[in-house]
C-alpha cells in the first residue's frame, strides 16, 4: 500500500493544533509542523506554539529545533522534511502535517524551485543598498535585470524584489530562470484537509488569541529577544508591533491592535493562498467527524 501524508491547514487562530492532535491520535501518526516560525526555540508564545501538555500527548518534529540566529528556507524544509518522512514511513503507512506556512506546505506538496543559497557577501551588499538607497532604486534595478519577474511580482514587498536582486547579482542569470514552477513526484500519496470559518468567527478568534498571548508573556518574550531585532526570523507579525512599543513609537494598546489587525490581514494572506489549491477539500474545524471519514476514505 502507498505511504500516506496527510496535511492539515488552515489560516491562523481557525483551530489547527486541536484537531491536528485529534487527528495523529486516531491515525497513530506524530506530527510534522509547517510553521515557518515554530521552528524558533525563542519564539514560543507569540507563535502560539504547542505547549508542553500537547507536546507530550504526540509526538512533534520541526518545533523548536532551531535558533534565532539559524539561517533557514522553505527549500532547506522541503529536504529536512523529506529526510524524515523517509524514516518515519518505515513505521508508519500514514504521516500528519499540520500548519499554516504556504511556502513550507508547497515545498513538501508540489516541490521548491532549486534556486542558490545567497552569500553572505552578496545578501550584505543588497541589505546596504536597499538601506541607503531605497526600495524604488531596487525596483528599477530589478526592471532592468528581470523584466518578466518585475511585471508579477509584488513590487511593495522589500524582501522578494531584494532577493530577486541577489540572485541576479551572484548568478548573472534572471530570477525568472530559476522559478520552474514544476510540481515534483512524491513517493507517497498526499491527502489535503483546509479548515475555515465564516470571517467574523475568524476575526474573533484571532482578537481572543492575542489577548491570551499577551496575558501569557508575550511582552517579556519580546523583551528578552529584543537584541535580535533585525533579524529575519523575527520580521512577523506579534513581534515587530511590540518592538515598535518598546521602541517607544507606539503606546502598547495600539501595539496590541496592530497584532490584531495584522494578523487580519495575515490570515486573509493565506486563505488567497490556499483557495488557488484545487486538491484541498476544506470543513469547518468542527465537523471533526465528517473529516476523518473523509481523511479515512483517501487513505483507503
Amino acid at each position: 500500500m502507498k505511504k500516506t501524508l496527510v496535511v492539515l491547514l488552515g489560516p491562523t487562530a481557525v483551530g489547527k493544533t486541536e484537531l491536528s492532535l485529534k487527528l495523529a491520535e486516531r491515525l497513530q501518526s506524530p506530527i510534522l509542523s509547517a510553521d515557518s516560525r515554530q521552528l524558533f526555540a525563542e519564539l514560543k508564545i507569540g507563535t502560539a506554539a504547542p505547549t508542553p501538555e500537547q507536546l507530550a500527548r504526540v509526538k512533534h518534529y520541526f518545533i523548536g529545533n532551531l535558533h534565532l540566529t539559524d539561517y533557514y528556507s522553505a527549500a532547506q524544509y522541503e529536504q529536512d522534511v523529506l529526510r524524515e518522512m523517509e524514516v518515519l514511513f518505515q513505521t508508519h503507512d500514514t504521516l500528519l502535517m499540520t500548519g499554516g506556512s504556504m511556502m513550507y506546505i508547497d515545498a513538501v506538496t508540489k516541490g521548491i524551485d532549486e534556486i542558490p543559497t545567497v552569500d553572505d557577501e552578496t545578501r550584505q551588499m543588497l541589505k546596504e543598498h536597499f538601506e541607503k538607497d531605497g526600495l524604488d532604486a531596487l525596483v528599477k534595478e530589478l526592471k532592468v535585470l528581470d523584466p518578466e519577474y518585475y511585471n508579477v511580482v509584488d513590487l511593495k514587498n522589500h524582501k522578494r524584489v531584494v532577493h530577486a536582486l541577489e540572485i541576479c547579482y551572484m548568478t548573472g542569470n534572471t530570477f525568472t530562470s530559476f522559478r520552474k514552477a514544476e510540481v515534483k513526484e512524491r513517493p507517497f500519496h498526499i491527502v489535503m484537509v483546509g479548515l475555515q470559518r465564516p470571517r467574523e468567527e475568524l476575526f474573533e478568534r484571532i482578537g481572543q488569541r492575542v489577548d491570551q498571548m499577551m496575558a501569557d508573556g508575550l511582552l517579556e518574550e519580546v523583551k528578552q529577544v529584543l537584541p535580535f531585532k533585525e533579524l529575519n526570523s523575527l520580521n512577523t507579525v506579534g513581534y515587530k508591533e511590540i518592538f515598535n512599543y518598546l521602541d517607544g513609537e507606539w503606546p502598547l494598546e495600539l501595539a496590541v491592535e496592530k497584532i490584531k489587525r495584522n494578523t487580519r490581514v495575515y490570515a486573509k494572506k493565506q486563505m488567497t493562498w490556499f483557495k488557488k489549491n484545487e486538491r484541498i477539500k476544506w470543513f469547518h474545524p468542527d465537523e471533526v467527524e465528517a473529516i476523518m471519514q473523509y481523511i479515512d476514505e483517501q487513505i483507503q
